[in-house]
C-alpha cells in the first residue's frame, strides 16, 4: 500500500542513534516533518544526499521542519554514520523493516540484498497529513529537494 499526498502519515516508533525509542507523532509535536528513507549508511549516494540536507539545515529550521533520516541499518551503524558525517538531524533505525514497509519504501532486491529501504521523501504536516510523497525506484537518484521545499513552505 503506497502512501500519497493527503493520506494520514502512519505513526511509528523506531530507535534513534542512542538506542532510545522515538515515536514520530510525539517527536513532531505540531511541527512539520521531513522523513528521508535511504538505503544504506556509508554508501556514496546516501552520504551525498544526507550531507546535502546537513548543509541546508538552516532552511529546514527556518521552515519549522524536523528532518528525520530512516534506514534499515542498526542504530549502532547509524550512530557511527552520524558522527562520521557530522549530521545535525535525527537518524532512526528501521532494522526490522516495518516502517519502510508501511511507507511502501522497501526494495525486493537491492544489488542482491533483500529488504533495503528505498530512497524516499515524505513531508508530514502539522496535522499529520502527508503533504508530499516521493518514492524512488532508482537508488542513484535523490529526492526532488525543490518540491520538498515548496511543500514545506505551504
Amino acid at each position: 500500500m503506497s502512501i500519497d499526498s493527503g493520506d494520514t502519515a502512519p505513526n511509528f516508533e523506531l530507535q534513534n542513534t542512542e538506542g532510545e525509542p522515538v515515536e514520530i507523532y510525539n517527536y513532531l509535536n505540531g511541527s512539520k516533518g521531513l522523513l528521508l528513507f535511504f538505503p544504506l549508511a556509508f554508501s556514496s549516494k546516501c552520504t551525498e544526499e544526507l550531507c546535502t540536507v546537513r548543509d541546508n539545515m538552516k532552511l529546514y529550521n527556518s521552515l519549522d521542519a524536523k528532518v528525520i533520516g530512516i534506514s534499515v541499518d542498526s542504530f549502532f551503524t547509524l550512530k557511527e554514520f552520524k558522527k562520521a558525517q557530522n549530521l545535525n538531524f535525527t537518524l532512526l533505525s528501521d532494522f526490522n523493516r516495518e516502517v519502510s514497509e508501511k511507507y511502501d519504501a522497501l526494495y525486493d532486491d537491492f544489488y542482491g540484498m533483500v529488504g533495503v529501504a528505498k530512497r524516499a521523501a515524505f513531508v508530514i504536516g502539522e496535522d499529520k497529513q502527508v503533504e508530499y510523497a516521493e518514492v524512488l525506484d532508482d537508488a542513484s537518484q535523490v529526492p526532488d529537494f525543490r518540491s520538498i521545499k515548496e511543500a514545506l513552505q505551504q
